[in-house]
This record gives structure tokens, C-alpha cells and sequence, in this order.
């Protein structure tokens, strides 16, 4: 895409920019304040200056009275050696300044301090001129000389111009990923949105309006796509009903034709079996396929969870489930009274699925457990069975891969994996969550988690 490839471009090129600016801002910078460190103390006032100015206004007898005025102005002593190591005279030193030296002190000194006060010495036909500089003011070494405030002002200057570019980096890395964002904002939640199955449209101007285009463009063919499959599994399951009915019908007679052979009976009673399968798919498919592109339109009504929980269990012991098989129900206290917003039918079915799902892995059966509790705002209707459980890598199976086909026995007992698809889409249409889990010793739970937001009063349902 060339308007892409323009976009990256564009915002590369504004970075090098940025710095190239930022190295001469650093260059400047540098040349501004080691201009003014060295102004201040390798200007006038600095030893290179100030030795040959007072050694030729001195004499052996004393110095002038403009050289007094400017020595103490600038906190500098001075005094003068003559050739037995002697002070003739002095101008502003401290007490502590020894007045007489030998040459071996002298020779020490001249090369670098005067207790702790860097000295410069100028030797003249009548002696030698020594001035001393504040302590801390000047470090000697041989053969040069630096300013304190020279030494200290390096690192300083460098940590300074390094925080000053880490933050002016900082601002423009913040401000270019602002205009990125913003610029690909509509294009990344666009792109989420067919992730999920959802058509979009976007209108983008400028460099990235190719890039809508492409993204609008998929979108309409993944929407034809979509629209042409639920059709089509729409289509196949209405072809199939009616030859599915009569093959049930014929295989029914069959079953209940007295003059048949028990071999033949049989044979019609497992047609029979797994023609109610195949319709039972037929059906999970079609609604699976209308909760996944959305044209499934929901009947929500305030429900007490605590009676569709009770109307189920009572319906599934009227309508017989095998002896092996038991099942209980148990509802906290404080869920006794909730009331969901929420399809009831579609609910009902969830639940159903989940208990189909102990039943059919569980042949020798097991025992069934329906629970409904609130706790933290949330809502958590689970059903679990102290059965043979799932391993974690069929859990795994299940959360990764729902959709799915085993075959269970040598009498080809075909499931399918929409039930459990079926009850991750009711949960998530309704707000909610659901959680497949083994459970610590045996058997495994499968939770339908709600948030209270979709909880009902007795009367009207509201928003909590």
C-alpha cells in the first residue's frame, strides 16, 4: 500500500528531524555554557591575566593601589618573595600564609597549592610574585591548569543535556504515537470488529484512506460470506426436515410393527435414535449460526432464577432420566429472590446442555448438581457432576476448539460439540461468562457467570 508506506515515511522522516534538531539544540548548548564557564574564569580575573598585569605594576617595595583594589575585589592574595625566600610585602592574604619559605617549599608550592589555596608564581629580577586563588576555586596539575567550576560544570552539563534529550525524546516519541493512535484508532477497533464477525464502514481521509478501503472492502465480503452461510445452513436445515420426519416416521412404524423381526425392530430403533440426533444438530446449528451473526433477536423478560431452576429440574425428573443418574438442586439464601433480565428459553437450554453434557459422558452415571449463589456482584449459576471428569487436555479441546465430533462406542454414537458453543454464546449474549473446569477429586463444573448490571426487581427490571 502506498499511502501506508507514505504514512511510515512521513513519521520516520519527522523523527530524524527531531534529531538533528536536538544535536545542534545539544551543540549550542555545549558551546554556550562552557563559552560562559570559561569567560568567568579564564577571563580577566584568571591567573594567565592576572600574573603579568600585577608583576609589572609590582615592584620588590610594593604594588599599586588600582592592583590592591582589583585583588580584593576578586578575593585574590598576592605577596612577593624576595631572593632568601622572604615576604617583603603582601596584598589580602590570609593568616595562615606562612611569611618566610625555603626553596624547596617554594619549588613545591609553585607547582601546586599553598595550603590548599591554589597559588600561580611569576618570577621578576627582584623575586618572585605568588597569588593565590580561593580554595576550591582552580585544580593544578603539571603543567596546567583547571577551574573548580570547569570540572564540576562537565558532568552537570552532560547529565543535564541528557535528561533535557531522554524528555525532549520522551515528547516526541508521546506526541508521534498520539497522532499514530488517533490516526489508527478507527482502523485497529474496525479491524476487532470483523474479528468478531461485525460489519463496519469507515471513512478515513488523508494517507491511511487506502487502508479503509481495504478494511471496508473486506468487510463487505466477509458480510456476504456470512450472510451466505446462514443461509445456506438456514436452506439445509429446511431441506432436511422433511425427508428427516419421514425417515423418523417410517423407522417409528417399524419399531412398532409387531409382525417385524426383533433384529429388524432394533435396527429401526437406532435409525430412530440417531435421526433424533441428527435433528437435534440440525436445530443446535441453526441456532448457533443465528447467535453468531446476530439474527437471533432476544426475548428478554424478568426471571426468577430460583423457579427456572426449579421448573427444569422438576420437567427433566417428569420426562425420565436414567435410574443411574440423580440429581439436586441448591440455591443460597441471597440468590433466592434474583431476578435476571434475560431470554428464558435461551437460558433453559444453556442449562439443559450442560446437564446433557454430564449424562452423555458419563454412561455408568453420576450424580448431578444444579447451584446458584451471589456473591461480589456477580451471579454464578453452575452445574457439576462427581462423574469421571475431563483431562486437562479435553478441557483445553473444549476451550480452544468447541466445535467438535467423537465418536463414543462401536454403535457409531455420534456427539457433537454445538451444545457446549451453544451455552458459551447464550452466556456471552447475555453479558456473561462461562468456565469449564475439573473439580479437586471428581467430576467437573461448568459455571455461567453473570455481572448483577442485568439483574431484575420483583416489579421492573433496572440497571444496578
Amino acid at each position: 500500500m502506498k499511502s501506508f508506506a507514505k504514512y511510515i515515511t512521513k513519521h520516520l522522516v519527522s523523527f530524524v528531524a527531531l534529531v538533528i534538531v536536538l544535536l545542534i539544540i545539544n551543540i549550542l548548548s555545549f558551546g554556550w555554557t562552557f563559552r560562559s564557564v570559561m569567560t568567568k574564569d579564564y577571563g580577566e580575573t584568571s591567573p594567565q591575566k592576572m600574573l603579568p598585569e600585577v608583576a609589572t605594576a609590582s615592584t620588590i617595595d610594593g604594588t599599586t593601589d588600582e592592583i590592591k583594589l582589583l585583588l580584593e575585589s576578586n578575593n585574590i592574595w598576592a605577596m612577593f618573595l624576595n631572593q632568601y625566600g622572604k615576604s617583603v610585602w603582601s596584598v589580602n592574604a590570609p593568616d595562615e600564609i606562612p611569611t618566610n619559605y625555603t626553596i624547596q617549599e617554594v619549588a613545591i608550592f609553585s607547582k601546586g597549592y599553598l595550603k590548599d589555596y591554589p597559588v600561580f608564581v611569576w618570577d621578576t629580577d627582584d623575586g618572585l610574585l605568588v597569588l593565590g586563588y580561593p580554595k576550591d576555586s582552580y585544580t593544578k596539575v603539571i603543567g596546567n591548569y583547571f577551574s573548580i567550576r570547569f570540572i564540576k560544570t562537565v558532568p552537570l552539563f552532560f547529565i543535564g543535556m541528557l535528561l533535557f534529550d531522554l524528555l525532549f525524546l520522551f515528547l516526541a516519541y508521546y506526541t508521534s504515537k498520539q497522532k499514530i493512535i488517533k490516526s489508527t484508532e478507527p482502523i485497529i477497533a474496525s479491524v476487532e470488529q470483523l474479528s468478531e464477525g461485525k460489519p463496519v464502514s469507515l471513512n478515513i481521509h488523508g494517507e491511511l484512506a487506502e487502508v479503509a478501503v481495504s478494511v471496508n472492502k473486506a468487510s463487505r465480503i466477509l458480510s456476504r460470506q456470512n450472510e451466505a452461510r446462514a443461509n445456506w445452513i438456514s436452506g439445509v436445515s429446511h431441506d432436511i426436515r422433511t425427508p428427516l420426519s419421514m425417515i423418523m416416521g417410517y423407522a417409528g412404524r417399524i419399531a412398532d410393527n409387531e409382525t417385524a423381526s426383533s433384529s429388524v425392530k432394533e435396527q429401526a430403533k437406532i435409525v430412530q435414535r440417531q435421526s433424533v440426533k441428527i435433528k437435534e444438530l440440525i436445530q443446535d446449528l441453526n441456532l448457533v449460526s443465528q447467535l453468531e451473526y446476530e439474527m437471533q433477536p432476544l426475548q428478554k423478560t424478568p426471571v426468577r432464577l430460583s423457579k427456572l431452576l426449579r421448573y427444569y429440574v422438576a420437567d427433566l425428573l417428569n420426562t425420565g432420566i436414567p435410574e443411574s443418574f440423580t440429581i439436586d438442586i441448591a440455591i443460597a439464601p441471597d440468590a433466592e429472590a434474583l431476578m435476571l433480565d434475560c431470554d428464558a428459553r435461551l437460558l433453559s437450554r444453556a442449562i439443559n446442555n450442560l446437564v446433557q453434557n454430564s449424562i452423555n459422558h458419563n454412561p455408568k452415571g453420576c450424580n448431578i448438581s444444579l447451584t446458584l449463589s451471589y456473591s461480589d456482584a456477580t451471579i454464578s449459576l453452575s452445574v457439576a457432576d462427581d462423574g469421571v471428569g475431563l483431562s486437562p487436555e479435553k478441557v483445553k479441546e473444549l476451550e480452544e476448539k468447541p466445535h467438535y465430533m467423537e465418536s463414543t462406542d462401536d454403535r457409531l454414537d455420534l456427539r457433537h460439540g454445538l451444545g457446549l458453543v451453544l451455552v458459551r454464546q447464550i452466556a456471552e449474549v447475555h453479558g456473561g461468562t462461562l468456565n469449564i473446569r475439573n473439580l479437586p477429586y471428581r467430576g467437573y463444573e461448568a459455571n455461567l457467570i453473570f455481572t448483577d448490571s442485568i439483574l431484575c426487581n420483583q416489579s421492573d427490571c433496572f440497571n444496578s
